[in-house]
């Protein structure tokens, strides 16, 4: 990198890190930043390419540069250390849940146990077709005692895929067989205490190859537009959090 390009990111970010510039604030057009900075055009758009692709700036086509609300958290300089495990004995478990009280030491904080719930690695489709509609399942859930919308899904089988974990469940619980399905987003719903990893999964397209096989998990199967999701949120109709966070990544990033 030359001095001059060096000397443009300097200055952007000094201008950042003193405040001059906050989370969200519109930066200077690329020719006031040049005249002022002394530098290219090109050399400006070199920079304020770097800056986005580090979630430093984020660009708004037709309006410019803006710095980023939140920005990307530097692991390499993260002055905290993690906790240490000094082990974890099993308190309970069966085939579906296994409680153990893990045996930690955060930073300057005496040891002590901690409670940790194991459930299973979980797969979740949002399958949607040409018309943007979404398919779902009205069902019951006697753990919160209501009714409500929820995207097909379940637990992934021992040396299963999540993948076809996905896919299986989508037919099994709805009917219908999604075309496509791509890795959307993997998280976990409840991590300071709860390990199970949630694997979302979106697709476009599905064929009715005949009904519903899953008993346990049957429910009302309809093709909900994606127009109506606020209106269900609003309506406190979504159960659990795959559901949520699978309709909502879509809804902002788009399938």
């Amino acid at each position: 990198m030359g001095d001059v390009t060096a000397g443009v990111e300097s200055a952007i970010r000094t201008w950042i890190a003193s405040g001059e510039l906050g989370p969200g604030d519109r930066l200077p057009s690329e020719r006031v930043l040049a005249e002022r900075l002394g530098a290219g055009r090109t050399t400006i758009r070199q920079v304020l390419g770097k800056l986005v692709s580090e979630d430093v700036l984020s660009v708004r086509r037709g309006s410019g540069y803006y710095v980023a609300s939140s920005r990307r958290f530097d692991s390499q300089n993260n002055p905290l250390e993690p906790w240490r495990l000094h082990g974890e004995r099993t308190v309970y478990d069966n085939r579906w849940v296994r409680l153990s009280l893990a045996d930690v030491e955060p930073p300057g904080v005496d040891r002590f146990e901690h409670h940790v719930v194991h459930l299973h690695r979980v797969s979740i489709a949002v399958v949607l077709d040409e018309r943007d509609r979404v398919l779902m399942l009205w069902r019951y859930r006697f753990v919160p005692n209501k009714f409500g919308w929820e995207l097909p899904g379940g637990i992934v089988d021992e040396g299963e895929a999540p993948r076809q974990t996905a896919l299986r469940e989508v037919e099994e619980e709805t009917g219908w067989r999604p075309r496509t399905l791509e890795h959307l987003v993997t998280f976990e719903p409840m991590v300071g205490m709860v390990d199970s990893p949630h694997e979302v999964f979106v697709g476009r397209g599905a064929d009715k190859v005949g009904e519903p096989s899953d008993v346990e998990e049957a429910g009302e199967v309809a093709w909900i537009p994606l127009s109506e999701v606020h209106r269900l949120i609003r309506k406190d109709e979504l159960l659990g959090s795959g559901t949520l966070v699978g309709l909502l990544h879509v809804i902002a990033y788009g399938a």
